[in-house]
């Protein structure tokens, strides 16, 4: 195995002042071999894979690809070396299309710019091959979170790469795009492509990787060969103890806090929006939203956050139509939200942990007086959270981007749940989280609903629609699905929905 290393970490070292990311990490990397990199979030996955592609300096250690030592904090010469990356947040350029974001740096300027039909057709080839559905002419801000992470793909895949790394690949894919996306990585694979692969969905490292490398708080704390273990075992390793989700009691549900009456919202762009959906969220009651990214998700979550409002139809809270709707009143009427992307709509990447506690909040009178900021109570109360919800960080004047993508969620969960809210968007809450966050924010969801508040959970994870939710609807191309209860319908029947076929074979039998 030794003589087929294509990629050796050398006791990669990294700071961020204090705080030790990586400790004297090494691995390998054989040619046609899959790695799983595992461990909670804030281990150092991350941080050790851009260190790999050169976008961060190791304060010690060295990166070889095919036996030559990278020049460090260089990607070219990563990418030049045959290292490509998928990054779990984005590095698309918004006002660009997706042809232009994907060829970017491969072809030259005037060529990017006129969009060429071989680059195009290369595209929509890779597109149909790993079902990665994608118009190449789009531009990227008007895109999906779910469709700017296929694009993401097609990038490092357009590349012709022999080194791929895949940062939570699959976090906005379907089952079935997961499974589509593997055979084709299978094939790539059998030609002599390696992968470092890191994800916290367990049964797709079971399902793809050969050996699994394990971090716990920076360090490397163990290695075993993937058929010789099972998702327990690695959960544990993972976590330093075994984890359970949380268990389940029927819900009891109450009043009506929020009702859609046959609403519908103009098309943003490529984004349906909504075509006269009606939609009861209940006291005491999880509604789950399933779906392909981009059919609709985003226009319903906007409406529920006050981002938009009804173009025809009825929007009602507690049985009144409000005179105004803005993300002002809904934070007024008790609507608070996880929004499905932290970085662009969760946080403000260079406030502190202090200033994003407080972003919804911050004129009333807990944190606000005579137009004066109290920062004490503000500090208070981030700190607070920070205690509470498990947040890791130096502490409340750290500046959010320096977290990691699963302490800025829990800092936002906290965010949400300590303002007492009616009704909880929760727009892919656990994207991109480890086993032991995901059961928690579960299980705070879950006592969010014991207590009396409605949800509604917008996933692409029908595993998680399905255990958590007490109710579910199917969107597809901005039409919302009957009411189905949990248990009612299997994930091909779901499926089914999610493709668009049950609403054409529910008009052909009215």
């Amino acid at each position: 195995m030794e003589r087929d290393a294509v990629l050796r970490l050398n006791g990669i070292t990294k700071r961020f002042g204090k705080l030790v990311a990586n400790d004297a990490i090494s691995l390998t990397l054989n040619r046609g071999e899959v790695v799983a990199l595992l461990g909670e979030n804030g281990a150092g996955k991350t941080t050790l894979m851009n260190i790999l592609f050169g976008q961060y300096t190791a304060d010690a250690g060295s990166v070889e690809v095919f036996g030559d030592t990278l020049p460090p904090g260089n990607p070219r010469a990563a990418i030049d070396a045959g290292v490509g990356m998928v990054h779990q947040h984005f590095t698309l350029a918004g006002n660009m299309s997706v042809l232009e974001n994907i060829t970017l740096g491969v072809q030259p300027l005037f060529a990017l710019r006129s969009g060429t039909s071989a680059a195009r057709a290369r595209i929509l080839d890779l597109s149909e091959r790993f079902q990665l559905k994608i118009d190449p002419d789009a531009r990227v801000a008007t895109l999906s979170v779910g469709e700017r992470q296929r694009v993401e793909i097609l990038k490092a895949l357009y590349r012709d790469v022999k080194i791929l790394i895949l940062d939570e690949p699959t976090a906005v894919l379907t089952p079935q795009e997961t499974d589509d996306l593997f055979a084709t990585l299978r094939k790539a694979i059998g030609n002599g492509l390696s992968i470092i692969f890191i994800s916290h969905k367990l049964h797709e490292v079971m399902a793809i990787s050969n050996r699994a490398v394990v971090l716990r708080h920076g360090k490397l704390v163990g290695e075993v060969a993937t058929k010789a273990t099972d998702p327990k075992a690695m959960s544990a390793m993972m976590m330093g103890t075994s984890t359970a989700p949380p268990q389940i009691a029927p819900a009891t549900p109450g009043a009506v806090l929020m009702h859609m009456d046959r609403v519908s919202t103009p098309d943003i762009g490529n984004a349906p929006g909504l075509k006269s959906v009606s939609l009861s969220l209940r006291a005491g009651q999880i509604t789950g939203l399933a779906g392909v990214s981009g059919n609709g998700q985003a226009a319903l979550a906007d409406l529920v956050g006050g981002m938009t409002r009804p173009a025809s139809g009825t929007l009602t809270l507690n049985g009144e139509q409000p005179p105004r709707w803005s993300a002002r009143d809904a934070v007024a009427k008790g609507v608070a939200r996880i929004p499905e992307d932290r970085h662009k709509t969760g946080t403000i990447a260079d406030f502190d942990l202090t200033e994003n506690a407080i972003l919804e909040r911050y004129n009333t009178s807990d944190f606000s007086a005579f137009g004066w900021l109290n920062w004490r109570a503000a500090r208070l109360y981030a700190n607070g959270i920070i205690n509470k919800y498990d947040v890791r960080c130096p502490g409340a004047d750290t500046r959010i981007r320096l977290l990691s993508g699963g302490n800025m969620q829990k800092l936002i969960l906290g965010r949400v749940l300590e303002a007492a809210p009616q009704i909880i968007l929760a727009n892919q809450p656990v994207r991109g989280l480890d086993i032991g966050a995901v059961n928690y924010v579960h299980s705070q969801l879950l006592a969010a609903r014991d207590h009396g508040a409605a949800v509604l959970l917008i996933s692409e994870d029908l595993d998680e629609i399905m255990a958590l939710c007490d109710v579910i609807h199917v969107i597809a191309d901005g039409r919302l699905s009957p009411e189905f209860a949990r248990g009612e319908m299997t994930p091909p029947e779901l499926g089914i929905w999610m493709a668009g076929q049950g609403f054409e074979e529910t008009a052909h039998a009215s």
